[in-house]
């Protein structure tokens, strides 16, 4: 597709059209709880995130914690566990590593699985920490009237409920049968509770068809949804389903419906694979972000299934870990010098190379991620150089060139 030329005019209504929406559809004490954790306080993270550098120390302002690896579905492209016996990071663990991030700056996490909301802590996690914001991965299907309510009384969480097709997409892409009515149940519950709701879809061969069109756009805007984020399928894990992944132009054209959407519609939408300047980047590389498996392996993102440390490490001082990991910094600058997209996709066998430089551990139940990565072939991810589309709304591009963007890693 061809995005159509950016409107100033029209830009502005879609944006003030999408205050209204947030301002006449969600509690305005979450509102106000998103805009300063997320917002103000993140900020702030990322400005003492970037004074950090200047020392040479990475400590991301924002991190990701897969909290079980338990899960009611079987998604093709997984890379967790899901199948194997369920293991939790405890609410002691949970809690000493948020506040030992807080300490220094942070506010924001994103918690996923599994599927997070099978962990019994979750909502004790949440109450512990009302100073901070989180984005709950989560397939929606245990989002109950009760349990919209109850993330609508701490406040201090959003739900981005993934959708990854038409009924049958679904049902094919989850490994089970009624998929996508459990899912658009769970995201009229959270609706109908006025919390900030999001919809993430994994694009893929199978939906990219049905889910990258205005139509879907609309129809999320009219079920009252607040933003979106599309990202790009990633063939890995025990049943990575190369079949799936997309071709160079769809990645392309993913990304100019993105701009498209952003111009024109009353949503917001997420990325976190691209600078204003439409030039790729890749959050682990910058060291904007890091992943904490749910084993409490300190890994360079998700789908890197592979440690030298742990969150128990250091009598469970998290930044001295995450400061000194040879495996981190090796892994941010092996990938940064290779692409300013994703390595693991690109070059699997540079990871491969990190991984045995450092003796790695495999943090995988089935012990099976060396292989997975041998097996791997180089596709396309979001660095497509020559073909950039920067950023043409103004707000996102403000908000990227300040406080989102490369940090100095391809320099």
């Amino acid at each position: 597709m061809k995005t159509r030329a950016p409107n100033p005019v029209q830009t502005g209504i879609a944006t003030a059209a999408l205050g209204h929406r947030m301002a006449t559809t969600a509690d305005w004490r979450l509102l106000w709880k998103f805009a300063y954790n997320f917002g103000w306080k993140g900020m702030r993270s990322v400005q003492r995130f970037k004074a950090r550098l200047k020392d040479g120390k990475h400590f991301p302002p924002f991190l990701h914690i897969s909290i079980t690896n338990s899960c009611n579905l079987r998604c093709q492209g997984c890379w967790v566990d899901v199948d194997k016996p369920q293991h939790l990071i405890s609410f002691e663990d949970l809690d000493r590593l948020i506040r030992n991030a807080k300490s220094h700056g942070n506010s924001f996490f994103g918690i996923l699985g599994g599927e997070p909301f099978l962990h019994p802590d979750l909502f004790r996690v949440l109450e512990a920490h009302p100073d901070c914001y989180f984005q709950i991965f989560t397939n929606g299907h245990t989002i109950t009237d009760k349990t919209a309510k109850r993330l609508r009384r701490v406040g201090n969480a959003t739900p981005l409920i993934s959708v990854e097709g038409t009924d049958i997409v679904s049902d094919v892409r989850r490994g089970r049968e009624g998929v996508l009515n459990r899912t658009l149940a769970g995201i009229e519950n959270a609706v109908r509770n006025r919390l900030i709701t999001g919809v993430a879809t994994s694009v893929c061969q199978s939906n990219f068809d049905d889910l990258v069109r205005e139509e879907w756009i609309d129809r999320l805007i009219a079920m009252g949804v607040h933003y979106v984020w599309f990202h790009t399928y990633r063939a890995v894990g025990p049943d990575a389903n190369p079949e799936l992944a997309l071709r160079r132009e769809q990645v392309r054209t993913l990304r100019r419906f993105v701009m498209d959407v952003r111009n024109r519609k009353p949503i917001a939408v997420v990325d976190a694979y691209y600078d204003d300047k439409g030039e790729a980047l890749c959050p682990a590389a910058t060291g904007v972000s890091h992943h904490i498996s749910p084993f409490g392996d300190v890994e360079p993102c998700p789908i890197v299934q592979f440690a030298t440390e742990s969150i128990h490490d250091n009598d469970g001082d998290l930044y001295k870990t995450l400061t000194e990991s040879k495996l981190l910094a090796d892994f941010r600058k092996t990938a940064a010098s290779a692409t300013r997209g994703c390595v693991v996709l690109e070059r699997p066998d540079l990871l491969k190379d990190v991984v045995e430089r450092h003796g790695a551990r495999d943090t995988t139940l089935r012990r099976g991620a060396m292989a997975e990565l041998e097996a791997m072939e180089s596709r396309p991810s979001q660095d497509d150089p020559g073909f950039e589309v920067p950023e043409e709304n103004f707000i996102y591009r403000f908000a990227k060139k300040n406080w989102f963007f490369g940090f100095g890693a391809y320099t």
